[in-house]
């Protein structure tokens, strides 16, 4: 394994006396859009129907060459569950050393065991090889059988912060669970509300929580420029991308939002 002996202090990018925006977008023209429209952070993800999936080579080089704010590619090998196959979980670390290579902030990833507890041994693993880069546990946490027990085994294995939509699917109505996440973390990793997070309530979300990160794909339907279109085959063609707006909607309301002091 690599990078070991990881110090004690590693401080998350990101924290300061500012709230940070981390938007999730699942194609190269999305991720381009993002950092323009203000985005302080990007989750870099493919295949958005599997709910993300780590990004093809492609993509992976070319943001990284285009894009200069912070960004974290997804790792995950497939859609569906986050209990991954000895194949699945080495070609997950291959793909950990590539975005290594390339120079990468930062990734997100997340494995459960069958039991759902959180799969600490991997998660160890991943942690120790992608240093110094950051490892944001993701809403595979919101599957686990028990939430503080699983946050506290993912502060075991070093990552830095929880993406969670308080184990429910939309995050302001699990604000419950995600306010008593971020007191008892205390500080200790960064406790991240996720999924259904827009304008409309990204500022209560996070007056509620106690927050400092919070996360949205601002998610929009991109009609396609195709000019023709093979109308027996019935298909639709839009793609997702994101609303520009909507972000610089979010950034204005968490800037209008006095960060509570901790």
């Amino acid at each position: 394994m690599e990078d070991k002996n990881l110090p004690a202090s590693h401080t998350p990018l990101g924290v300061g006396p500012f709230y940070t925006l981390e938007i999730a977008v699942f194609n190269l023209t999305s991720a381009l859009l993002a950092a323009q429209a203000g985005a302080d952070r990007i989750e870099l993800c493919e295949n958005a129907a599997e709910g993300g999936t780590t990004p093809s080579y492609g993509t992976l080089k070319l943001v990284r060459e285009k894009i200069t704010i912070p960004v974290f590619p997804i790792i995950r090998a497939r859609g569906g569950d986050f209990l991954f196959s000895k194949d699945e979980f080495e070609a997950m670390m291959r793909d950990i050393r590539l975005c290594k290579e390339l120079g990468f902030e930062g990734l997100v990833t997340g494995m459960l065991n069958a039991d759902g507890s959180i799969d600490v041994e991997r998660t160890k693993r991943i942690v120790e090889l992608a240093y110094p880069m950051e490892v944001t546990f993701h809403r595979a946490f919101d599957r686990a059988k028990e939430p503080l027990r699983a946050m506290e085994d993912i502060i075991a294995c070093g990552c830095q912060r929880i993406l969670t939509s308080g184990q429910v699917p939309d995050a302001f109505n699990g604000k419950e669970l995600i306010k008593e996440l971020v007191e008892i973390a205390d500080g200790r990793i960064i406790i991240m509300p996720g999924s259904g997070v827009r304008s409309n309530n990204i500022a209560e979300l996070a007056e509620f929580t106690g927050a400092r990160e919070l996360h949205s794909s601002a998610r929009v339907l991109q009609a396609s420029k195709m000019q023709f279109t093979q109308q027996s085959m019935m298909e639709g063609l839009s793609s997702i991308s994101v609303d520009a707006e909507e972000i610089g909607k979010m950034k204005k309301a968490l800037k209008e939002k006095p960060v509570l002091k901790t």
